[in-house]
């Protein structure tokens, strides 16, 4: 079998599963190889997620490295097995391999958790918001329209049957930011109110006066799968995308988070009557907002 020329997160991600069981073993590659008959090259491209694994090759690696843990392993033969095939891959000519590996991510998500600094998070744009992003010259974006149409599909699983939770703290900032016309920048903020209404999606606001954790932690997204030691960190930057999955990255950007939530205003609300929200609630601040527009 050949060895792939592309390869993708998820690939990735398994063979970086494997390797932290054979280390937490104490094995080294080639004398993992040989309990399982096989050749130290091949481990190793497996590893680096190079090339496949047969099921039953698989399971052999997990029980020669001693992991019992039932789900865990599970879910390790379904990323095998899985095909890498979904919605995106329409896309696949005209994108990317930063924005297919994140449609891939969020296709097997239980939860999403965000914090976005100075836009809105993509989930969450409308196509005139998003248009208006791609479009801006100093960006360099190309492919506009596909990468708009891609960002629209992505949102397909905030309302799919059984969606993901999704939390999502916006620092204040990027409410201000003027991408597009005023009617673009308004028609965005009660896109927001909207999202909030639906039972699976929780949205706050990090106002302007509030502690700079957010400051500190940058933009991520903490992509949570129903097995949460398999999650992913998804760091964008100018020049590519970091995919975190050490265990203590995980669990540090958890944290992070938390503090973000625990800091921010109270969640959009809109089942609140109009007298119950304060000034310090997120409904409120972008109510405000809006009137200011």
């Amino acid at each position: 079998m050949g060895l792939r020329t592309t390869i993708s997160e998820r690939q990735r991600r398994l063979g970086f599963e494997l390797k932290q069981l054979r280390e937490q073993a104490g094995l080294n590659a080639a004398e993992a190889a040989q309990r399982i008959n096989m050749s130290r090259a091949q481990l190793s491209h497996i590893e680096l997620g190079r090339t496949s694994v047969l099921t039953e090759r698989l399971l052999e690696l997990c029980h020669t490295y001693g992991c019992a843990d039932e789900p865990y392993v599970d879910a390790l033969v379904s990323m095998s097995e899985a095909t890498g095939k979904g919605w995106w891959s329409a896309h696949k000519k005209h994108l990317g391999s930063g924005a297919l590996n994140l449609a891939e991510l969020e296709a097997q998500a239980a939860s999403l958790r965000m914090h976005e600094s100075l836009f809105i998070p993509g989930l969450f744009q409308t196509a005139d918001y998003a248009q208006a992003i791609f479009s801006s010259p100093k960006l360099g974006f190309e492919n506009i329209g596909e990468a708009v149409k891609f960002r629209m599909e992505r949102q397909h699983i905030l309302t799919d049957k059984n969606p993901p939770s999704v939390h999502a703290v916006i620092h204040e900032a990027a409410l201000h930011m003027r991408f597009g016309s005023v009617h673009v920048v308004r028609e965005q903020l009660v896109r927001l109110i909207e999202l909030a209404r639906l039972p699976h999606v929780t949205i706050q606001i990090y106002p302007f006066s509030a502690q700079a954790y957010a400051a500190l932690s940058g933009n991520f997204v903490h992509v949570i799968p129903s097995t949460p030691r398999l999650g992913t960190v998804v760091l964008d930057h100018a020049t590519g995308t970091d995919y975190l999955r050490e265990p203590e990255h995980l669990n540090e950007y958890s944290r992070l988070f938390e503090r973000l939530a625990e800091n921010a205003l109270n969640p959009v609300d809109v089942s609140m009557a109009y007298g119950a929200h304060s000034v310090k609630d997120s409904l409120a601040l972008i109510k405000h907002l809006l009137y200011t527009l």
